[in-house]
């Protein structure tokens, strides 16, 4: 991620931001894609496993993960203020002590992560302009589970994501979205030597999951 959409991130995930993200799931939940990803997790069986949760915004799948079960959990996001939702919602649910926060660049401090029993990106490959090493990198981190949920590829997301980056344009941000292609993601979370073990649809989102 160039170091313009890492600031891009910053700007736009703010705190008037993840304090609307963090209320809207208090009241209703997680939202429909995140809550098919965790459902697709549960079914696998997440129980005493680890979770790296990569682009994690105010904590949502990991709030979720750890009811179900998983051990421990490594929080990353470039956006402090989703950090900061996360880590005070945590403590609010009582599992403060379960959830550790790296902030950054993924990619630039993968490195110095551990492997986990489960990986997540929720709505994150879609953030990232170098989804190769975005994809490779976090498919290689997961022991066991890898959950994705990114943009299908068809005409709607062709027509939408222009469109979302022509009005960042027009207001001088520097945040951009990206549209991979799904064969190539694909690709590159099999060359780590994971297979798909469930995919769910809606109109615009793919909910996948793969296992070793």
């Amino acid at each position: 991620m160039p170091c313009c959409q890492c600031l891009g991130i910053e700007r736009e995930f703010d705190r008037r931001v993840a304090a609307k993200d963090l209320k809207r799931y208090r009241r209703k939940g997680p939202i429909n894609t995140t809550r098919l990803l965790v459902e697709a997790l549960r079914a696998e069986g997440v129980e005493g496993l680890t979770l790296l949760d990569i682009g994690g915004g105010v904590g949502v799948v990991h709030h979720e993960l750890l009811a179900a079960g998983v051990r421990e959990v490594v929080h990353v996001d470039a956006a402090p203020e989703y950090i900061e939702a996360a880590r005070g919602e945590a403590e609010r649910r009582g599992h403060g002590a379960r959830v550790h926060f790296r902030r950054g660049d993924f990619v630039e401090i993968a490195p110095d992560l551990s492997a986990a029993g489960v990986v997540t990106l929720d709505r994150v490959i879609c953030c990232y302009g170098d989804m190769p090493a975005l994809v490779g990198a976090s498919a290689a981190k997961a022991e066991r589970l890898y959950g994705v949920v990114y943009p299908r590829d068809g005409v709607p997301m062709k027509a939408l994501i222009p469109m979302a980056n022509l009005v960042f344009r027009l207001r001088r941000r520097t945040f951009r979205v990206f549209l991979h292609a799904s064969a190539a993601v694909d690709a590159e979370i099999r060359a780590q030597g994971l297979r798909r073990r469930s995919t769910r649809y809606t109109p615009l989102w793919q909910v996948v999951v793969y296992g070793r």
